[in-house]
């Protein structure tokens, strides 16, 4: 008992000191671990803590100061809460205070603490423990059923062919876990198929199919995620079996119709190409649109060649050296021109034809500076060892043979030859220029442009810029006094040969030109502008693509400068099918000339590792130009105007033309209520010329004139040329400033005496002739006033249908104050009085009338014109009766104006 009782004294004494103190008995923290990790399963509200949760405290066992009290959790909206089991062993339990949802958070975090229970029974001086952190995971539960990315899926196959994959289903599991949301199976659900499918949603088939045999399949499929639970719906899946393929365009129609003023028109909207499955690299598409026959290589405007370089801005004063035939110019009369090309002028030269220049149009002041530009189409020369086909020469015309400058053609080479005289130079200088271009021989039409700044020669083609790949010197010519003569088609030859008869030989052509030409101009003083060239030989069709933006990145493509040829290039085979699509045809004339224009498209397709893997037919179409709907240009106005004999001899004399009207119409086809109705619609376009031609005899210079003032061409694109046979207003322009300048045309006569009357014939055309107005018909009559009277009896009425008489009757009327009826014999006396007195009135009517026609005559011989008498004079004049009513009431307004 002894040794028992000095612990137990001890124990006690101890305690009964800490009783002593009185409070201070809770000196101790709790304690717990710095971390935990638990795991709770979705839907459920128990988590599994590891270590357990579990406080601990030194003050224990004593009463509250050792007992544990709560758990208290500090995170953001930690959906858990901490219960204490056991106060005194310190043992709690973690719960879920709400429903945990893997699929909305899989891991959570948050703080725990520990708290004791103070020092006594109210729970004061508590104390708590450090702070440990908590990771929960929830795991999932396999809640959710796979589902299908795509209610259906479609795929085609080439029958007997064995397909590693011919298309590939997809399904997705909404479930958190790796184990419940990846796919782990997929299965044919339809028996009895042909085709198989692998984990990963690969469908194949398992035999070589026939499209004759089956023609399309419909099979189902389900999914299975990793924890065996099926899709909740199976997707169909629908295979077409195609024929064996054939490596081609396809969607594409031969025949495309453009309506003229549609703009753009796409020309391929739902082609693609059908490279039959087969791993390619690229895809190389070329479109040309072949228009050779279409004018001068397409449709381009049909204006002539001066109107064409006011259109284009190009500097006056060029010489046109192939103009229309006519009479003043009449030296391409006998050459042969080819007009069935929509009002293109083109002279064909095949050997034989050629024709000398006046000396009067040639130009006369080249210096170092000129340009020469033509048309020309060309293919290569018979034989092995081609002569020199002359486009232009300038030669000695007699005794010598020297070439002072030519243009010709030899073994497909241009060579521009320029030999200076010595007056202007006396060195050794550069006189032959040569260029070697495919173009010269490929039977094609090109517009070629030299611009010669001496010692400088440049030549443009198409408008892009070609240097002479040769260039050869020589002495400069020696002056002497002979002319030269320049030539088209050939070149003269005046070399005087001795022949073998001993005869001198004749001057003679030489070098004839085979080909066609058209526009052959010079411009002396200065050269031509890229930008003025390129509008001279731009075409007004060609190839297009329509919404560039929405073209892949890995497109290439490229247009030739006539926008007649278009490559499009590209990696993959979707994005050309796009390309392609885009393909347009566009023709901006207002007129665009009718007809087939044709289609070529080829095709290179590359393979990795291979040049070419997949030939690809070739494709031929053609855009059909519809017809435009013809303008009808309608020149209306008054056709008959009548003017005094002075009008025509003032400084201006009458404008003709001063209340003219042009107009166009066009019809259309209108859509109303499902049928055609056809209308009449006005259109603007320009006019190119408008000819007033004089109607019977010429004009006769030394009495009378046909004009036009300068000023009434200002501002405007127009030029006038006049002759004895009428005058001539050219230069495209609008239908408003023709009607300004035809009203401005003035015809006078200081001779009227004689002049009865002149007719005249007014016509205008659009696109040089292509489109023409109706004849508008004018006749100006001349008024020729009497000699002054004193009296004019009105009463004396002339009847009906006599003719006019220029010296007006006096006839004294009876006295109207007689009283009372006259008797019987009185008034037949009256009457056969006044039957007589009207057979004299008659017969000196005729007297005088004649006595006024010798009176011209003899004004006409150089005698004094009556007329100036009675210009100023206040004479009343009597109104032809035998012209109708209203003829009579417009000749009484004129005279009295």
């Amino acid at each position: 008992m002894h040794i028992l009782g000095v612990p137990f004294l001890l124990f006690w004494l101890i305690w009964g000191h800490s009783c002593a103190l009185g409070g201070k008995v809770n000196k101790h923290k709790p304690w717990i671990e710095t971390s935990y990790h638990g795991v709770i399963t979705e839907n459920m509200d128990t988590v599994l803590l590891d270590p357990p949760l579990v406080a601990l405290d030194k003050d224990a066992p004593v009463p509250y100061a050792g007992e544990i009290c709560a758990f208290k959790i500090y995170g953001q909206d930690a959906p858990f809460e901490a219960v204490v089991l056991n106060r005194t062993s310190g043992e709690g339990v973690l719960r879920a205070s709400s429903p945990v949802d893997c699929e909305s958070q899989k891991e959570y975090t948050f703080i725990i603490q520990a708290y004791d229970c103070g020092a006594g029974p109210s729970g004061a001086d508590w104390k708590k423990s450090h702070k440990a952190v908590v990771h929960i995971q929830v795991d999932d539960v396999n809640e959710f059923c796979p589902v299908f990315r795509e209610p259906l899926y479609k795929a085609s196959v080439t029958e007997g062919k064995i397909y590693d994959s011919i298309l590939q289903v997809e399904a997705w599991d909404q479930d958190c876990s790796p184990q419940y949301s990846q796919i782990c199976n997929y299965e044919i659900v339809t028996a009895g198929t042909p085709f198989a499918i692998d984990r990963n949603g690969n469908i194949r088939n398992t035999e070589r199919l026939s499209y004759d045999k089956q023609q399309s399949y419909k099979i189902m499929v389900t999914a299975f995620d990793c924890g065996q639970k099926r899709a909740k719906e199976d997707v169909a899946v629908h295979i077409d079996v195609k024929p064996v393929c054939k490596p081609g365009w396809q969607g594409w129609n031969k025949r495309v119709e453009y309506e003229p003023g549609t703009g753009s028109r796409q020309l391929f909207p739902k082609m693609h190409l059908e490279t039959c499955g087969g791993p390619l690299s690229g895809v190389k598409a070329m479109v040309e649109l072949q228009t050779n026959h279409i004018g001068k290589g397409c449709d381009r405007e049909t204006y002539s060649e001066k109107s064409l370089q006011k259109l284009c801005g190009a500097a006056s004063g060029s010489t046109d050296l192939l103009p229309a035939p006519s009479p003043s110019t009449n030296w391409t009369a006998s050459l042969l021109t080819d007009s069935g090309r929509d009002s293109d002028l083109i002279y064909r030269f095949d050997g034989h034809q050629a024709a000398n220049v006046p000396d009067h149009v040639v130009p006369q002041n080249l210096t170092d500076q000129f340009t020469i530009a033509t048309w020309m189409k060309h293919g290569p020369s018979p034989g092995l060892r081609a002569e020199k086909e002359t486009l232009l020469c300038n030669s000695d015309k007699t005794e010598m043979n020297r070439h002072h400058y030519s243009l010709y053609v030899h073994n497909c080479r241009l060579v521009f030859l320029l030999r200076r005289d010595f007056t202007q130079v006396d060195t050794f200088r550069p006189a032959e220029f040569h260029w070697k271009l495919e173009q010269i021989c490929d039977k094609e039409w090109h517009y070629y442009v030299i611009n010669v700044e001496f010692p400088a020669v440049t030549l443009f083609v198409d408008g892009v810029t070609y240097e002479p790949y040769l260039v050869t010197d020589d002495w400069p010519i020696h002056t002497s006094k002979i002319d030269t003569q320049l030539t088209v088609g050939a070149c003269w030859q005046a070399d005087l040969m001795i022949s073998l008869g001993g005869e001198v030989a004749t001057p003679r052509f030489t070098q004839y030109f085979h080909g066609s030409l058209s526009g052959l101009t010079i411009r002396p003083g200065r050269i031509e502008t890229q930008k003025v060239i390129s509008c001279l030989q731009a075409c007004k069709e060609g190839l297009d693509i329509n919404s560039l933006e929405s073209l892949a990145k890995d497109i290439k493509f490229h247009f030739n400068p006539a926008q007649s040829v278009l490559v499009v290039e590209g990696e993959d085979v979707d994005s050309i099918n796009t390309a392609m699509t885009k393909v347009s045809y566009i023709n901006s004339r207002q007129f665009p000339t009718p007809g087939l224009r044709r289609l070529h498209i080829t095709t290179t397709v590359q393979c990795f590792g291979e040049d070419t893997c997949l030939s690809i037919p070739d494709i031929k179409a053609v855009v059909m130009v519809l017809p435009p709907s013809e303008p009808r240009i309608t020149i209306t106005g008054s056709n008959r105007l009548v003017r005094p004999a002075g009008d025509l001899r003032g400084p201006l004399g009458v404008a003709p033309f001063k209340e003219l009207h042009i107009t166009s119409t066009v019809m259309k086809g209108d859509s109303f209520g499902g049928s055609r109705r056809p209308g009449v619609m006005e259109v603007m376009h320009n006019l190119d010329y408008c000819d007033v031609l004089v109607i019977g005899e010429e004009l006769n210079p030394e009495r009378e004139s046909l004009e036009i003032h300068h000023s009434a061409l200002l501002g405007k694109h127009l030029d006038a040329t006049n002759s004895t046979s009428g005058i001539s207003i050219y230069g495209v322009d609008s239908m408003a400033h023709y009607e300004q300048a035809l009203r401005q045309v003035h015809y006078r006569n200081w001779r009227p005496a004689t002049l009865s009357e002149r007719r005249f014939r007014l016509t205008c055309s659009e696109l040089n002739g292509r489109y023409t107005s109706n004849e508008f018909n004018l006749e100006v009559s001349v008024l020729h006033h009497s000699a002054p009277v004193e009296h004019v009896n009105h009463m004396a009425a002339q009847p009906q249908y006599m003719r006019p008489v220029h010296h007006p009757l006096m006839i004294h009327t009876l006295n109207s104050h007689m009283s009372g009826p006259a008797p019987p014999a009185a008034t037949v006396v009256i009457v056969v009085c006044i039957a007589a007195l009207v057979v004299i009135v008659v017969i000196g009517v005729y007297r005088i009338h004649a006595t006024h026609q010798d009176g011209f005559r003899e004004d006409e011989d150089g005698g004094k014109d009556p007329e100036e008498e009675w210009d100023n004079s206040a004479l009343t004049i009597t109104v032809n009766p035998m012209e109708n009513v209203k003829g009579a009431q417009a000749l009484d307004e004129e005279v009295k104006e």
